[in-house]
């Protein structure tokens, strides 16, 4: 791994980007990471776009700001291609990975022009599949896991395991649809370009 993994959660309110975000940040700790994962706050209200952030590193991390120019990006809500630039500052070595059920000719138009790599995943599928609702941040975060190699797949699915019961503890059905989940999110996602 590089010495620091900046990665731009981009979603919105309600749909678990900051959650993701968060639990990301808990489990690369866990692992031994230094980690930051903290949100943009703008109006919290749900559905209005909201930006969350993720630092991993093998090293102390000294810097304590926003991320300008992310490694990775994660759009949770394909709806913000319309909306937000959410290419703007993404290192063309580093990749994007976006939740839609949409083919890559409607949505490769809509990142203005990023050559880099653009990974796709229908979280809505995994999601109906796995929980029987829809909660994409959990299919993002084994998503985000899977592209960036912030840390090994089965490290992340033990810590997620150990953080999900704690969390989950009065409902072990919850659990095991989020492990699946987070399962089938690994081989669910795409690269397009």
């Amino acid at each position: 791994m590089k010495k620091l993994t900046e990665i731009r959660w981009h979603g919105r309110g309600g749909q678990g980007a900051k959650t993701a975000a968060l639990l990301l940040a808990e489990v690369a700790f866990n692992t031994g990471k230094h980690v930051q994962g903290f949100p943009e706050y703008g109006p919290e209200r749900m559905g209005a776009p909201i930006t969350a952030y993720d630092r991993i590193s093998s090293n102390e991390i000294r810097v304590h700001s926003n991320i300008y120019e992310p490694d990775y990006v994660a759009v949770v809500d394909d709806t913000l291609l319309h909306a937000v630039d959410v290419t703007k500052g993404l290192k063309e070595d580093g990749a994007i990975l976006i939740n839609t059920e949409k083919d890559k000719s409607e949505i490769l138009p809509l990142l203005n022009g990023y050559k880099g790599k653009v990974y796709l995943i229908n979280a809505r599928k995994v999601c109906m599949k796995t929980l029987g609702k829809y909660f994409p941040n959990t299919p993002m975060l084994a998503g985000m896991v899977k592209i960036s190699g912030v840390m090994e797949e089965e490290s992340f699915l033990e810590e997620m395991k150990t953080s999900l019961q704690h969390k989950f503890a009065r409902k072990p059905e919850v659990l095991e649809g989020n492990m699946q989940a987070l399962k089938q999110a690994f081989s669910e996602v795409e690269l397009c370009h």
